[in-house]
């Protein structure tokens, strides 16, 4: 994992970056034919970490939108800012972060918290587009959206192909294509895609039991 004092840009750009939590204890259910549910818990929280310490790696605070006290606990005691998660899914999540940053006029990128190979080039790549005005989208090889960023408000469709839909919606946005970004772990193929292959060792101890 990486070390979140390490930053490559001493300057950060000026976008949100936005990451949806939904519980560490509750996600992950796809998996529950592989992982038990304490498996579950540590593999998101290992995952979500991934991503925000990515991201801080950038010289930029993550956002953490949550509604479940543990996940925002974690996220304080890690130094990120934590936004107010309305319920109602992943879409209604992203539209409320959203509508805070398009509020305080900056434009925005939502990233999901399970991108096992997510580098802090990756990030980079995707603020970049951002800060010259143009929207961006990264999809997932299974045709989601691993990450998504514009300014102002925006009716994201999170879901089955929700690439398609969200290009559609975009217009003329910068697409991005990079290993970092096209795999979340849903499935249990996503997860032995992932683990023994992320760099460094710290998805295999994640899924280990402690103490």
């Amino acid at each position: 994992m990486l070390d979140a004092t390490y930053s490559p840009y001493p300057r950060p750009m000026p976008g949100t970056v936005i990451i949806p939590v939904k519980s560490f204890s509750l996600g992950k259910q796809r998996l529950s034919g592989v992982l038990d549910p304490g498996a579950r818990a540590r593999l998101g929280r290992a995952l979500a970490g991934h991503v925000a310490i990515t991201v801080a790696a950038t010289g930029r605070n993550p956002h953490i939108v949550t509604s479940d006290p543990d996940v925002a606990g974690w996220a304080g005691e890690s130094g990120y800012e934590v936004l107010g998660d309305p319920g109602g899914g992943l879409s209604a999540a992203a539209r409320a972060a959203v509508s805070w940053a398009t509020h305080r006029s900056k434009p925005w990128l939502v990233i999901h918290s399970d991108l096992p190979w997510l580098t802090a080039d990756d990030v980079g790549s995707l603020m970049h587009p951002l800060d010259l005005g143009r929207p961006v989208i990264a999809p997932s090889a299974d045709g989601g959206t691993s990450a998504i960023g514009s300014s102002g408000d925006f009716a994201f469709r999170f879901g089955p192909a929700s690439f398609h839909h969200h290009l559609a919606a975009l217009g003329d946005p910068v697409i991005l294509t990079r290993p970092g970004l096209l795999l979340d772990v849903d499935a249990p193929a996503d997860l032995r895609a992932a683990t023994g292959s992320a760099p460094g060792t710290w998805l295999d101890e994640a899924l280990q039991p402690h103490g």
